[in-house]
């Protein structure tokens, strides 16, 4: 037991008093005669007994009722460590991603963590809080209340690491305080259970979903086109018990196109295709109706109007293996002698290729860099005869470094950086008894840019730096197999492809999005991304046959959307939310090596008020003095001498 103010206790010292009074017996007995001696004596005896038990009783009632009234003046508690402390800081995070849809026992789950949150927090608190999305310091409970019930879902998910990153930006660097992290989330498996830091108390409540069923559509890609139909696949997939087929409907615009029954009680993952006719122009989206998580129910594509990546060699050597290449539909392929180039056509080109040439002249070196300014590629190839020097005015130009010398030695080109952009998505795994092609010779060269292919030794073959590729050997069939090798397909295919990055399908929301768009702008007009109820403004870079779009933190809603200027539809563009969270996998709470875990939040709210409870006594001992004086008054009026 603990005092409010302990030095009430020298009162006490005042228990003396009544001690002195009582032994000095004030009140003294007076003797009289009486002729029966005898009986006299046994009546003096019997009243000086009573006479020192109601005196002894009476003092005992008076110290008790005293020393509880000074008591009750020390105000004396009981309370916790914890609940003494006066430097107290509390930080909620709320988990207010996709998963948390699902259905708990009492409806949605943040829906129901939110109404409880609004009805426990006290009047009297201040505390900072955050979600995925959104944060707030050291606020009022009143305007707590008044935001906590508009938290909306997002599809950003923060891990549990960053969670105790951002909670630590929000608490003190105090070293006394008692720091608090109120964690609300489902746990969706993102991440492992980091170590807590010892001055912080984590308190866990994990809201549970009553049923771990969900169907989601994963992703779209087009299978197979040719001139009229589009074939595009769709995959699906499910978690928990399915005993019905799902079914998914097309729509264009708007409009029902098509549906189709999706079969996943055998398997939990299934694939279905939909026959596309003239599709350009097609703002399609999928749906299907499943009552666990809503966000994937739905996804959004766009099948623009088909644009040509435009193509570009300048030869000295044989170039059929070029042609085979790039004669596609989705290129736009010119290939001119060196000795008879058109330099007009190289500003309107996308991808241009060196093809081993003898000697760069100046003209075409200074063609070819402000064609890289404008926003194109370039593929070199050396001539086994190359001019070093002219090569070299154009490699450092550019920042490729240059050449030393011609090697004449034969080696294996069989080091493939399978992460490079080239190769990303070529392999399903990395290949180790591959047939790799070989070179007779090549250039020693001296460059800082990034190698996707290598040699046996481990130098380089192809090089990059951001726009610029760079062989350092020829891969003529004299001195190289390397155009039969099954390498040269996606090599060629992707610097082709990246040299002008037209949309994809679709794009996901929380990822940084990088996408060219073919048009010419002047130097005062913007392009922007808008649907039928909002607009906003990407970062843009203008090139002199593109604009390079990049998204961020826009939209944050998944839909169909349009690239415009000056309110003229350029092409349509379509978001979805990620679908990791489909899965309702989740981390168990009760893993979380020294964190406090409950069920419900008023049960969190409930134990840290009991911790923190301090529990008064004062009225107790008031009560108890008040009845040590009614029992003295008693003693006095109705105890007999």
């Amino acid at each position: 037991m603990q005092f409010k103010h302990p030095e009430v206790l020298y009162a006490l010292f005042l228990l003396l008093i009544p001690i002195f009074i009582h032994l000095f017996q004030l009140r003294r007995f007076q003797k009289v005669d009486f002729t029966n001696v005898a009986f006299l004596k046994k009546v003096t005896i019997q009243t000086r007994k009573s006479s020192q038990l109601k005196k002894w009783l009476t003092l005992l009632l008076r110290l008790l009722a005293l020393a509880f009234i000074i008591l009750a003046f020390a105000q004396p508690f009981t309370a916790s460590v914890n609940a003494l402390n006066t430097e107290k800081e509390t930080v909620l995070y709320i988990d207010n991603s996709f998963s948390m849809q699902a259905k708990g026992a009492n409806g949605p789950l943040l829906q129901r963590a939110l109404q409880q949150l609004y009805e426990q927090s006290r009047t009297d608190s201040r505390i900072s809080w955050f979600t995925n999305t959104d944060t707030y310091r050291d606020v009022s409970s009143q305007d707590f209340k008044g935001e906590i019930l508009s938290v909306s879902y997002t599809p950003n998910q923060l891990s549990p690491e960053e969670v105790l990153l951002k909670a630590g930006q929000l608490f003190s660097n105090s070293q006394t305080a008692e720091k608090r992290l109120l964690y609300i989330s489902d746990l969706q498996f993102k991440g492992t259970l980091p170590e807590i830091q010892e001055d912080i108390t984590l308190e866990i409540v994990q809201p549970k979903p009553v049923s771990i069923q969900n169907v989601a559509i994963d992703t779209a890609y087009v299978a197979s086109k040719n001139a009229t139909t589009t074939k595009l696949n769709v995959r699906l997939s499910g978690v928990g018990e399915i005993a019905t087929a799902v079914p998914v409907s097309l729509y264009n615009n708007g409009t029902l196109i098509a549906k189709i029954a999706a079969n996943l009680s055998e398997s939990k993952s299934t694939t279905i295709s939909f026959d596309i006719e003239n599709p350009s122009g097609f703002k399609g989206k999928l749906e299907i109706n499943d009552p666990n998580l809503q966000y994937d129910n739905s996804l959004y594509f766009t099948i623009n109007n088909p644009k040509k990546i435009k193509v570009l060699s300048i030869n000295e050597v044989n170039s059929d293996f070029l042609t085979r290449l790039f004669e596609q539909p989705e290129f736009d392929y010119t290939r001119q002698q060196a000795n008879n180039l058109n330099y007009n056509m190289i500003p309107d080109q996308d991808f241009v290729i060196l093809n081993e040439i003898k000697s760069i002249p100046p003209s075409l070196a200074n063609a070819l860099t402000s064609f890289l300014d404008g926003g194109g590629s370039l593929m070199i190839i050396p001539s086994i005869d190359a001019d070093i020097n002219s090569y070299n005015n154009l490699l450092q130009s550019v920042g490729m470094g240059g050449f030393s010398e011609l090697a004449v030695q034969e080696k294996n080109i069989s080091q493939i950086v399978f992460a490079h952009p080239l190769y990303a998505s070529v392999f399903e795994k990395q290949v180790v008894n591959f047939q790799y092609p070989k070179v007779n010779a090549y250039f020693i060269t001296a460059s800082k840019a990034t190698s996707a292919l290598k040699f046996e030794d481990g130098k380089p073959f192809i090089l990059q730096n951001e726009k610029v590729y760079l062989s350092t050997a020829p891969i003529n069939t004299g001195n190289s197999n390397f155009q039969s090798s099954p390498l040269i397909v996606p090599t060629f295919y992707n610097m082709a492809l990246q040299s002008l990055p037209l949309a994809n399908l679709y794009y996901e929301n929380t990822k940084q999005n990088t996408f060219a768009i073919p048009i010419r702008l002047t130097q005062d007009e913007i392009l922007q991304i808008k649907d039928s109820i909002s607009s906003f403004i990407p970062l843009q870079q203008t090139k002199a046959n593109q604009v390079l779009i990049t998204t961020l933190d826009e939209p944050r809603n998944s839909g169909n959307y349009e690239v415009v200027k000056d309110e003229e539809t350029i092409e349509g563009i379509s978001f979805n939310y990620d679908r990791s969270e489909s899965r309702l996998q989740y981390l168990q709470a009760d893993d979380w090596e020294n964190a406090r875990t409950y069920n419900s939040v008023e049960s969190m709210f409930d134990s840290i008020a009991d911790e923190n409870a301090i529990n008064s006594f004062w009225k107790w001992f008031v009560i108890f003095a008040v009845v040590f004086l009614v029992l003295e008054l008693l003693v006095l009026k109705f105890f007999k001498n």
